[in-house]
């Protein structure tokens, strides 16, 4: 990943005594000219540099995603 970080929002991750969800911009996140991702990362610690996962979704997927996450929550 090369391109600028730019954090978006943390908040605590659920069911763990320190850990975060973060949004973030990264912007040319596979080099120069690539199209800016959204990246979701869990730590387990909060405050850690590099999150242990992470996901990278293009900005044209994001409308599909949040009806999926919202059709997930409705199945809880």
């Amino acid at each position: 990943m090369s391109g600028k970080n730019t954090v978006l929002k943390t908040f605590k991750l659920a069911g763990t005594k320190d850990g975060e969800i973060s949004i973030s911009k990264i912007e040319e996140p596979y080099g120069p000219k690539s199209q800016p991702v959204v990246s979701i990362g869990i730590s387990l610690k909060a405050s850690s540099e590099e999150p242990d996962w992470k996901a990278h979704i293009p900005y044209e997927n994001l409308d599909e995603l949040i009806l999926a996450l919202q059709e997930a929550k409705e199945k809880k």
